[in-house]
């Protein structure tokens, strides 16, 4: 335990030290309109470069990252079905899939699936 607490500890002063002197000795940037405006070949822009991004994009795409994930948390039930009984397989199949879809169903019943408003 005592191992545990010394390695922890001089990890910790290691990167806090690490993150000082890397803070000290970096390259101060001030900021320039000219180098924060955008570049189009040497003309002025047209428009804005600032697009404004849509959220429910953004909203819809982390709810599909996260049903992805867990569809492939469900592919090792294939391989145990050879493996195990199969009521327990079953068992463990039909809550996720329960737990997934009371997911779901909550998403969409708070207006988070649809596109437009």
């Amino acid at each position: 335990m005592y191992v545990l607490m010394v390695s922890v500890s001089f990890t910790l002063v290691v990167s806090v030290v690490v993150m000082l002197v890397a803070s000290l000795l970096s390259k101060k940037m001030v900021a320039n309109r000219e180098k924060s405006s955008p570049f189009e070949c040497g003309f002025d822009p047209k428009g804005s470069a600032r697009l404004p991004f849509s959220l429910r994009f953004f909203l819809v795409a982390v709810i599909f990252l996260i049903f992805d994930v867990e569809i492939t948390l469900l592919m090792p039930l294939a391989y145990i079905l050879m493996l195990t009984n199969i009521f327990s397989w079953l068992c463990a199949g039909l809550s996720f899939l329960l737990i997934l879809l009371i997911g779901l169903y909550y998403e969409w019943g708070n207006g988070a699936l649809e596109w437009s408003e």
